[in-house]
């Protein structure tokens, strides 16, 4: 009897603990559901664009890997209809966030970016960037090294290139154009294999080239009187003081009746701290040049 009194107790402690566990179920699933929500993923947008300034307006970017092109401080922009990469391409390892010197015009006038991948081309625009032209400059250049662009007036221009370096040995050649760079000739070679520091035009007939980038003794300088048809090596009379020291020959540019040129001491140059240069005259339209005077960095024109 004591037995089945056990049993019978035992059957109804756990059916009551079967019915409490049931009722509190019950009560969980009658609570109000709560809907979770996941607050909303904004959408990131871009950073606004920020010029690079080339005038007090007219400024550039390459933010967002395009490029883009103001004229009125980053208010309006036009982008350009090249590659980035393009612009950067052969043997160049400096600053991508910004063009390379020199590769580029930006005016009121016009805008023009040199491009080095494939055939050398120029892509230009006279109308603030409402429309642009392609012309190729050269079609088979080797990976670039200098390279440089720039236009004396509507019509007349020029590209310098350099490339396919060896040690201290690369070809170089210049590249004229008469009809506002719809089209380009190449012009003909002083002969040098040297590295190109710099050239530049001072009229449509007068041009220089200037070669010698590593440990560089004198200047190693060329002058075209024939719109780059033909070069002759330019002479300097470099005073016994300033040998070996002004060794690199920059840009000349014209001053009352004759041409002037700075030569700079070069990468190893030390002479007052390796900053003053030599200003050097030519009244023989850039033939021969005669010492004039030192010129410290703040005076320079």
């Amino acid at each position: 009897m004591k037995k089945l009194f056990f049993i019978v107790s035992s059957l109804v402690a756990v059916i009551l603990v079967i019915s409490i566990i049931n009722y509190e179920r019950s009560l969980k699933d009658s609570s109000p559901s709560k809907n979770i929500v996941n607050p909303p993923v904004s959408e990131q947008k871009p950073a606004p664009l920020q010029p690079i300034p080339v005038t007090d307006r007219i400024g550039y970017t390459l933010q967002n890997n395009e490029l883009n092109i103001t004229y009125d401080n980053g208010i309006n922009w036009v982008t350009v209809p090249v590659v980035v990469d393009h612009l950067f391409s052969g043997e160049y390892n400096g600053n991508k966030t910004e063009l390379i010197p020199d590769s580029f015009i930006l005016s009121d006038k016009s805008a023009a970016f040199l491009t080095t991948i494939g055939p050398i081309k120029l892509i230009a625009s006279l109308d603030n960037g409402a429309t642009w032209q392609e012309s190729i400059v050269y079609e088979n250049a080797p990976a670039i090294r200098f390279r440089k662009v720039d236009f004396l007036n509507d019509q007349f221009g020029y590209v310098i290139l350099s490339g396919d370096r060896t040690m201290s040995q690369e070809w170089s050649s210049i590249f004229i154009t008469n009809d506002g760079g719809n089209s380009f000739r190449e012009a003909s070679s002083p002969g040098t294999t040297r590295l190109i520091y710099n050239g530049s035009f001072v009229n449509e007939n007068i041009g220089f080239l200037s070669y010698g980038v590593i440990n560089p003794e004198e200047p190693d300088f060329y002058v075209t009187t024939d719109a780059g048809y033909s070069w002759n090596q330019a002479s300097f009379t470099i005073p016994e003081k300033y040998h070996k020291v002004f060794v690199t020959a920059e840009e000349p540019y014209k001053e009352g009746d004759h041409l002037a040129v700075l030569l700079n001491q070069g990468p190893n140059g030390d002479y007052m701290g390796g900053k003053v240069k030599g200003k050097f005259i030519s009244f023989d339209q850039g033939l021969t040049w005669k010492f004039a005077s030192e010129v410290a960095p703040n005076d320079e024109p």
